[in-house]
């Protein structure tokens, strides 16, 4: 990861940067430890097999021959030379994955992994509506927006088909499908929601982005996100009164909801989603979010021989393989799991998650990744479990976790509801993770 730019406070504890965004895209690429690192963003995870199977060229002749899927669902590449990012411009260039390149950093938008995939909401039986056209329009229109490259590459979209999935990312603006062909708005994590026609979901999450340019601007604090800003700039960019001013300016009718949509956060998990018409989807996940160059091919593979052609990469470092036939599904997700993915909530890995570590990363204290391997079953079912090699936390999951942070004294330990445990040895590592994810239940008095 690159470096946290600094930062001063002024007056009303804002917070000011002293440089500008270095998140890494495709084309700026960062310099780690272990190489050039590049960063591809892919809005709703929605590949090509041909695309993936470039993705997979790139890694084998310009990388370290593997891909690391990102908490936003994209891809990085990792172990590039110096010298080899006008090659892989021109490779993602033809392939179709580098559109608009003074944008490219700014395509951050996460979707539901199954919209348009399982038919109905789990228990009412009402149709879902399939967001993906509205990500498709975003993404156009953010590439044709001469003042979007002023977003941050942290500025993040999410559009919700109702699993309320994605929209416990904490997105700076999410769009849930709501019903009667209408779709619901929230900026930051406001309490409130605009409600639009679906036609016009896309334009209005522009106009949400084109409001907090305007308050980062006005604060003079470099905000990368909605959450950064304060006071008044806060109120302005997260003010449902003003979206819908602006958007009746732009001939977008809104109304006002008091409460955004709210409900459990349901991830896809591992294994197969039956679908529509006979056929079925396959979700699988990347143990610690990585996969080889191997791995990879074999999922195009399947996508081609078996599915739609399409991949779609999830925010929980994981893959979903749409319209296998469903008498081929089975026997498909007996070869990912062959192959060493994640295909059910019984592996060791689901769950787990670490970030970098020593190998890539100079601000790491330890090899983390060979740490957690060694301790992935250790209270599996219980809480997602995050690695750390250092107290910036890179790459953690939102929700209740267990954190395991390393120090120079070891590993310090913690979790919802715990006490936590500092400066544990990577010996007794395991016994203290299993412990922290399956905390006990207090007895009721008798």
């Amino acid at each position: 990861m690159p470096p946290a730019s600094s930062s001063a406070t002024t007056g009303d504890d804002s917070s000011i940067r002293d440089s500008g965004d270095a998140c890494p895209g495709a084309l700026r690429l960062h310099p780690a430890d272990d190489g050039a690192l590049a960063r591809i963003r892919i809005p709703a995870g929605v590949l090509t097999a041909d695309q993936a199977l470039a993705l997979a060229d790139a890694a084998e002749r310009l990388g370290d021959g593997r891909l690391d899927i990102t908490s936003r669902g994209n891809i990085q590449l990792r172990g590039l030379g110096a010298d080899r990012g006008a090659e892989l411009a021109g490779l993602l260039t033809d392939t179709g994955l580098l559109p608009a390149p003074r944008h490219e950093r700014i395509r951050n938008i996460v979707a539901s992994p199954l919209s348009g995939l399982d038919a109905a909401h789990p228990g009412d039986g009402t149709d879902r509506t399939d967001v993906l056209p509205w990500v498709i329009s975003l993404d156009r229109f953010l590439c044709d927006d001469a003042t979007a490259p002023a977003l941050s590459g942290r500025f993040l979209f999410a559009f919700d088909d109702g699993h309320q999935d994605v929209a416990a990312l904490g997105a700076d603006v999410t769009v849930w499908a709501g019903p009667d062909g209408q779709a619901l708005i929230r900026l930051g994590d406001g309490p409130e929601a605009i409600r639009v026609a679906a036609r016009d979901a896309a334009r209005a999450a522009l106009l949400a982005a084109e409001i907090f340019v305007e308050a980062a601007e006005r604060s003079g604090t470099r905000a990368w996100r909605i959450r950064e800003l304060t006071g008044s700039q806060l109120l302005f960019a997260t003010s449902t009164t003003e979206f819908a001013r602006r958007l009746e300016a732009d001939g977008i009718t809104a109304e006002l909801l008091a409460t955004a949509p709210s409900g459990p956060a349901s991830a896809p998990q591992p294994g197969i989603v039956a679908g529509l018409d006979g056929r079925s989807a396959l979700s699988v996940a990347a143990p610690l979010g990585r996969l080889t160059s191997g791995q990879w091919r074999l999922l195009a593979g399947a996508a081609t021989r078996h599915g739609s052609g399409e991949l779609r990469v999830t925010p929980w470092r994981g893959l979903v393989i749409p319209a296998l036939p469903s008498a081929e599904a089975p026997g498909s997700l007996s070869g990912l799991a062959e192959a060493g993915l994640i295909t059910t909530t019984a592996s060791p890995w689901w769950g787990v998650g670490a970030c970098t570590g020593l190998s890539g990363c100079a601000k790491s204290l330890t090899d983390v990744r060979t740490d957690a391997a060694g301790a992935a079953a250790a209270g599996h079912g219980g809480l997602p479990v995050h690695w750390s090699g250092c107290a910036r936390r890179c790459g953690h999951p939102p929700g209740d976790r267990v954190d395991v942070v390393a120090t120079p004294d070891g590993y310090d330990v913690s979790a919802p509801g715990s006490s936590g445990a500092r400066g544990v040895p990577v010996t007794e590592i395991a016994d203290t993770i299993a412990a922290a994810r399956t905390p006990s239940v207090p007895q009721a008095k008798p």
